[in-house]
C-alpha cells in the first residue's frame, strides 16, 4: 500500500474559513480514482512543547501505479486546484510506502 502525506503548516486565515474550505477540498479529494482511504489530523501541543506544524492528510492507495495515476487525474488536478485557492505554499507532499500495520495484511506493531 502507498500513500500520498501532505503536511500543513498554520494557515494564515481564520480557522473557520480553512476548515469550510478544507472540507471542500476533501469533497473533491473524495473523488480521485484508486482512492481508497482519507485520514487528517490536527497537531496538538505535546509536553515538550507546540508543535512546528499545524495538520497533516494521507491518502492511501492499493500501489505505487495507484498513487501515480491518481496524481495525473482530472479529479486530483481539480483537488489540487482548489487547494492552491486558500492555502497556496502552506503544503509540502510526500510518497510514503506502508511497511507495517493493518495495511500491510499484519498485526500492527507497538512501538
Amino acid at each position: 500500500m502507498y500513500k500520498l502525506v501532505v503536511l500543513y503548516r498554520k494557515p494564515e486565515i481564520p480557522l473557520a474559513e480553512f476548515d469550510r474550505r478544507y472540507g471542500e477540498h476533501l469533497e473533491l479529494v473524495s473523488r480521485v480514482p484508486g482512492l481508497r482511504r482519507v485520514e487528517v489530523a490536527r497537531f496538538v501541543e505535546a509536553p515538550w512543547g507546540a508543535p512546528d506544524l499545524f495538520q497533516l492528510a494521507e491518502l492511501y492507495f492499493d500501489d505505487r501505479k495507484a498513487l501515480d495515476a491518481a496524481l495525473h487525474s482530472p479529479e486530483m488536478a481539480a483537488a489540487g486546484q482548489q487547494l492552491r485557492s486558500f492555502a497556496k505554499g502552506l503544503f509540502t507532499m510526500y510518497y510514503a510506502e506502508v511497511t507495517a500495520g493493518e495495511e500491510r495484511g499484519g498485526e500492527e506493531h507497538d512501538v
